[in-house]
């Protein structure tokens, strides 16, 4: 008997769909012809036990049990799932052969090894598992991979990497949490204060913008326009450029704050004759943007729609396993397989069907033009998020399905749009032995950018007269332009998620900031999301409109911690170092040591003075309470379920919680 183990139902039914017939249901899996049977997990089946599973004392929270350091790591059933776990413990002694149906990424291939281990699959069975990456639920796609089997041991890294991930998440959060907490009663916190390597720097990304933000004193600086006359009678401006002489006079951003300087500049020009010094003209173009991975979705959703993370996430998910509309959502890949070319056609055609607002944009592509999207040498385990070849009513959708649908097929039609191409023109002027400079920008064809309509950026900055070689300008008058600086912006769903995505320009350590590739980020794709609201959930961030800010209690909990942990430094090499074992380049040990051996200090430097008098959020009092002084529901666990309810109705990832 040939057994397929899929993530969850859906994609289970969706292999089932394409296999011979006939088929029978029974619970928990799918008999189809030819002795083959499709099961599935829901989500996570198995988590991470709780400390008192290894030594009953650590029910207790006390500072002189930390860390907790297990000898020999535990998993159990999660609660709800025991019945498909004996389906599957049934079928794995019966299987011949044993097919891996995970998501194609490192927890979905952790989580199905996770089970198979589990089971106690013997050596000889388990060596021969063979690998199924599904990233489209619709038959076609799902026929073409069942036809590309690869051996499970060729995905070993991934699910190693995935394992250090859970196991290290719990040893932080486990023993951060507890110590934190336990430090917080006696400065008289009554709550819980969860840590986790990941959530604990998004909420120190927030803490120190809104800090910036309290202690912005608003200064004036001062800009010079030079309107200057042709011989023709054309008028146009150009702007002073300070030249080094004025340095002492300006900011580490190059703005003069000295008034009395950029008067002295007014008056010494106006009147003056001005030199043609340079009028450059340059072409240009600019690239089509890449399809979307799961976070650059969720970043331009959050600008175009105001979406939250997960709110995409969600409409993400339901497009794929319950339209099938759109491919494997949490993708962090934004290439596609050379071989998806040639589905073009299909895809565009079921977008104007689903989507007849984009119909127009379907018509206008041209299907022969391909852009750098379409690279195997740039595609893993999966590809970037783009629409499927079926097509449905936009009747169906939600709201925000449709409008994620839309980003989504929109930015896949750009790939078969021309760059957009413009002409850059740059004029240079000396006045009085001063520089001035007009800009301007003409788009030439707008390529890919005719698809955003609206949204477009006007790049058309005004227009320059034609200017001779060596023609004479006459400058009417210097106009002095005062303005205010401005302090950071606060954080927005859109900008947390970018720097979640871009770590390595908050991360202080240069030679770190070195090695951090592009994808490196705070988390994964399919966690992003779900640590944010699980910071709102706890009360340690607020909204205001669409700005996001810390309560007090966020506040005090990052003053509490040493500054180490309140950076991103610590989780982008974990980032960092995680991707090198899936890679090959490290390996469990060399991870997993450091931080065992950095535990003790890291608990000793905990400082909890900072939340004497900061009342604990209402969320962590009932949480507190409802524990009764043991345990957090979920601290540290490795699940990345929102319940096993919710679990077993969508099969959705989420984020590890406190240990996260």
């Amino acid at each position: 008997m040939k057994l397929y183990i899929a993530e969850k139902p859906s994609l289970g039914r969706a292999i089932a769909a394409v296999l011979p017939g006939p088929q029978k249901k029974e619970e928990g899996l799918i008999r189809c012809g030819g002795d083959q049977v499709v099961s599935w997990c829901i989500g996570h089946l198995l988590e991470q036990v709780e400390p008192d599973t290894y030594n009953p004392a650590f029910k207790q929270w006390r500072l002189e049990h930390l860390p907790i350091l297990p000898d020999e790591w535990q998993l159990k059933p999660r609660k709800g799932v025991s019945k498909q776990l004996s389906v599957l413990r049934k079928l794995v002694k019966s299987a011949d052969q044993i097919i891996h149906a995970g998501d194609p990424d490192r927890e979905g291939q952790l989580l199905v090894d996770e089970v198979i281990e589990f089971l106690k699959v013997p050596a000889s069975k388990k060596s021969q598992v063979q690998r199924l990456l599904i990233s489209d639920l619709n038959p076609d796609a799902v026929r073409r991979a069942l036809q590309r089997l690869k051996s499970n041991r060729e995905f070993v890294p991934l699910s190693v990497s995935a394992l250090a991930r859970s196991r290290a998440d719990w040893l932080f959060g486990i023993n951060m949490t507890r110590a934190l907490t336990v430090k917080g009663r006696s400065a008289g916190y009554n709550g819980v204060l969860s840590v986790g390597r990941v959530q604990t720097p998004v909420l120190g990304l927030v803490v120190q913008r809104d800090a910036a933000i309290d202690a912005f004193v608003p200064k004036p600086f001062y800009e010079v326009d030079a309107h200057l006359l042709t011989e023709s009678g054309e008028r146009f401006k150009a702007r002073w450029q300070p030249s080094e002489a004025c340095a002492r006079f300006q900011d580490e951003e190059g703005r003069v704050l000295s008034k009395a300087l950029a008067e002295n500049v007014v008056a010494r020009i106006t009147g003056q004759p001005g030199k043609l010094l340079s009028d450059e003209r340059k072409t240009g173009q600019q690239a089509v943007p890449l399809p979307y991975n799961l976070s650059a979705l969720q970043i331009d959703c959050a600008k175009r729609f105001g979406l939250n993370a997960q709110q995409v996430l969600d409409a993400a998910q339901a497009l794929y396993e319950k339209h099938n509309l759109i491919t494997y959502p949490r993708s962090d890949c934004r290439y596609l397989p050379a071989e998806h070319f040639a589905e073009g056609a299909k895809v565009t055609q079921a977008v104007a069907r689903t989507q007849p607002d984009l119909s127009a944009a379907v018509q206008n592509a041209d299907l022969s033009f391909k852009s750098k999207a379409w690279n195997d040498k740039k595609v893993e385990a999966h590809h970037a998020i783009i629409p499927t070849s079926k097509a449905a009513s936009a009747e169906r959708l939600s709201r925000a399905e449709l409008q994620v649908y839309s980003q989504i097929a929109r930015q896949y039609l750009m790939q078969f749009y021309p760059p957009c191409r413009y002409a850059d023109r740059r004029v240079e002027v000396e006045i009085a032995g001063g520089l001035f400079v007009a800009k301007v920008r003409q788009i030439l064809d707008p390529g890919w950018k005719a698809l955003l309509g609206k949204e477009a950026e006007d790049e058309t900055v005004g227009q320059l007269p034609v200017l001779k070689p060596d023609e004479p300008l006459h400058c009417e008058r210097g106009e002095l332009l005062e303005k205010m600086t401005q302090p950071p912006k606060a954080f927005t769903d859109a900008s947390l998620l970018a720097a979640m995505t871009g770590i390595a320009r908050f991360v202080q350590d240069a030679e770190l900031r070195k090695v951090l590739r592009e994808t490196d980020g705070l988390g994964t794709e399919a966690t992003r999301a779900g640590i944010i609201e699980l910071l709102f959930r706890r009360g340690f961030l607020q909204r205001q409109g669409k700005q996001i800010h810390a309560t007090a209690a966020g506040k005090a909990l990052i003053a509490a911690l040493p500054d180490d942990l309140s950076r991103p430094d610590m989780t982008a090499h974990w980032e960092s170092q995680l991707d090198a074992i899936s890679r090959k380049a490290f390996n469990y040990q060399g991870f997993m040591q450091p931080l065992q051996d950095a535990l003790p200090n890291l608990i000793s430097s905990i400082q909890p003075q900072a939340l004497s008098g900061i009342p604990a959020p209402k969320t962590a009092g009932k949480r507190r309470r409802k524990s009764s002084g043991s345990k957090v529901k979920g601290t540290g666990s490795t699940s990345r379920k929102r319940g096993a309810a919710s679990a077993a109705a969508s099969g959705r990832k989420r984020a590890t919680s406190s240990a996260v």
